[in-house]
């Protein structure tokens, strides 16, 4: 996917986030704060390409890790999420400059980085170190981005009409199950 496709998808995916009340800090959360950070972090996890968007300007950070990790190993799994997250709760800084609402939209930024890669073919090692692709090609990034940036544009719209707060249906789904006596 693109630089342009991943930052569409992680508006898409900031706005479902605070619509669906992912958690209580994103549902309270301030609009300035999540779309942001959300965009900050969308393509943080192609720093492990010394030719993407990200690793070109940061080359002396994209080539060691490349080096060592290769494209889309450590950084598009969910260890690095959990590592990042695990980052964001050791309380060295107490005076932390970053308001918790935008440290959740960073996380839902880069998490949307790992699903828009998932959508294509090469798909991404969620369980690294094990070398299993979780994908669902639904885009081809030989066939040019005008897919990309019209499903990407299209869930942004879909994200804008989406009422919101009203229960996700698998969420439902499991809330019936639980009402079944057997």
């Amino acid at each position: 996917m693109t630089a342009e496709g991943h930052l569409i998808f992680s508006v898409a995916c900031a706005i479902f986030a605070k619509k669906a009340e992912v958690t209580p800090v994103l549902a309270d959360g301030d609009w300035w704060h999540i779309i942001p950070a959300a965009l900050l972090t969308s393509l943080l996890p192609d720093i492990d390409h010394p030719k993407s968007l990200l690793g070109q300007r940061l080359s002396w950070i994209a080539k060691p890790i490349a080096r060592a990790f290769g494209h889309r190993g450590f950084t598009h799994s969910l260890l690095a999420i959990a590592g990042g997250m695990m980052l964001f709760q050791l309380n060295v800084p107490r005076s932390w400059p970053i308001p918790a609402d935008a440290l959740h939209a960073m996380i839902i930024g880069y998490f949307s980085h790992l699903v828009a890669d998932m959508l294509t073919p090469s798909g991404v090692p969620l369980l690294w170190p094990c070398r299993w692709r979780f994908r669902l090609p639904l885009l081809n990034s030989q066939q040019g981005n005008q897919l990309e940036r019209v499903l990407c544009l299209a869930l942004v719209a879909f994200a804008i009409y989406w009422p919101g707060g009203c229960t996700i249906p698998v969420q439902s789904y499991f809330e019936q199950l639980k009402n079944i006596r057997w």
